[in-house]
């Protein structure tokens, strides 16, 4: 298998399938608690860090916009409408089916493929394997585990296992 490929597609849909699964977890949590599941989407871990709501939409536009480009297309634009666990998690489901559509054979030549993103109005460009190795992968990761990390300080049960998922 395409080794670029390999390690986005896949690692991707998995951590995100996780990270659906976490969601519901939460949503059970304050189902069982008694309170509105909105609270949790508006809990950060920091006041100058955003909140669970946009930590699974970035950590969404992160894998979706990352394997787009390595595969040499401009990322969608999807609206960020939702306000639920239920439409995160469909928002997740999108994300997973719109990465899940790309063949392995698009990432030839990804590695080395010209990745221009805009950064405070500035295009910066990054040569495909850097891109994906110290871009796209640890800012997916840092909102992923900081959704994990702020339903676990809210006191939902979750663990190791939870994010990891089955090995």
């Amino acid at each position: 298998m395409q080794a670029m490929y390999a390690f986005s597609v896949p690692v991707f849909a998995r951590t995100l399938g996780n990270l659906s699964a976490i969601l519901g977890k939460g949503a059970a949590y304050a189902e069982q608690k008694k309170f509105d599941p909105a609270v949790l989407l508006a809990m950060r871990l920091a006041p100058d860090m955003y909140p669970l709501l946009m930590q699974v939409r970035i950590a969404c536009d992160f894998a979706k916009g990352s394997v787009a480009r390595l595969a040499g297309e401009e990322p969608p634009k999807w609206d960020d409408g939702e306000t639920t666990i239920g439409e995160l998690q469909a928002r997740i489901a999108r994300t997973i089916e719109f990465i899940g559509g790309f063949d392995p054979a698009r990432f030839d030549g990804a590695d080395a493929r010209t990745v221009t993103l805009t950064i405070r109005g500035e295009p910066v460009e990054y040569v495909g394997l850097a891109y994906l190795a110290h871009v796209a992968l640890p800012n997916f990761f840092f909102h992923a585990t900081t959704a994990y990390d702020i339903l676990r300080h809210a006191g939902v049960e979750l663990g190791k296992r939870d994010f990891i998922g089955k090995v």
